[in-house]
């Protein structure tokens, strides 16, 4: 049973098609990851525009994973990016996102034994 994330959305968006569900959650498992370092270097760097690029790219996902803490942190992330924040302010909140999107990819490789 899922406990990080919520696959309601993919399967009403697949129409329950089992196929499409497993491309979702392999594009999630391989994609979110590298994404995920990118917002972290634009966040160390202090380079916004990469940060909002990155976090703007996963912030469907996201929400279509049924990922709703880390989805309203990463709107957080967009909106200190667009007021050019220091890096203090966002560092707790990128390593929520980054916590759960790990816990979710283990979890997900345990359930889809992928």
């Amino acid at each position: 049973m899922a406990i990080n994330y919520n696959l309601a959305k993919v399967y009403e968006l697949s129409d329950n098609d089992p196929d499409f569900v497993k491309e979702i959650i392999s594009l999630f498992v391989t994609e979110v990851p590298e994404d995920m370092k990118q917002i972290e270097q634009g966040i160390e760097q202090k380079d916004h525009k990469l940060a909002y690029s990155y976090s703007h790219k996963i912030k469907p996902t996201l929400d279509l994973m049924g990922m709703n803490q880390a989805f309203q942190e990463i709107l957080q992330v967009e909106a200190w990016t667009k007021r050019e924040g220091k890096r203090k302010e966002i560092d707790a909140t990128y390593a929520s996102i980054k916590d759960q999107v790990e816990k979710t990819i283990k979890e997900i490789r345990k359930d889809y034994d992928i």
